[in-house]
């Protein structure tokens, strides 16, 4: 009987993960954690030239990978340092780095 119920409490448990505190949304299968932040991928070139050129005095020979955008204009760069390592880094549209 022990096992019933803990097994029950288990499954019931289960079901409430991930609902509460953050939203989960899936998409072909690949949960889509950007969407959820609120920042919405862009090209690389639509980056403005204030957070490229801040990246190249601050981070030089760093290359951006990925590059985000969200509503308040707050750039989400996924970057590769000179020495190969990755990173993420957050801006604004003036190109001063944000802590997130």
């Amino acid at each position: 009987m022990k096992k019933i119920v803990f097994a029950t409490a288990l499954a019931i448990g289960s079901l409430t993960m991930g609902t509460a505190a953050t939203p989960i949304i899936f998409h072909d299968g690949i949960m889509e954690e950007v969407i959820v932040q609120g920042f919405e991928e862009i090209s690389v070139s639509e980056v403005p030239e204030a957070v490229t050129m801040a990246l190249e005095t601050d981070y030089p020979g760093a290359t951006i990978n990925k590059a985000h955008v969200n509503e308040e204009s707050t750039y989400k760069l996924e970057v590769t340092t000179q020495d190969g390592s990755s990173m993420e880094l957050y801006a604004d549209s003036d190109g001063n780095w944000l802590e997130m």
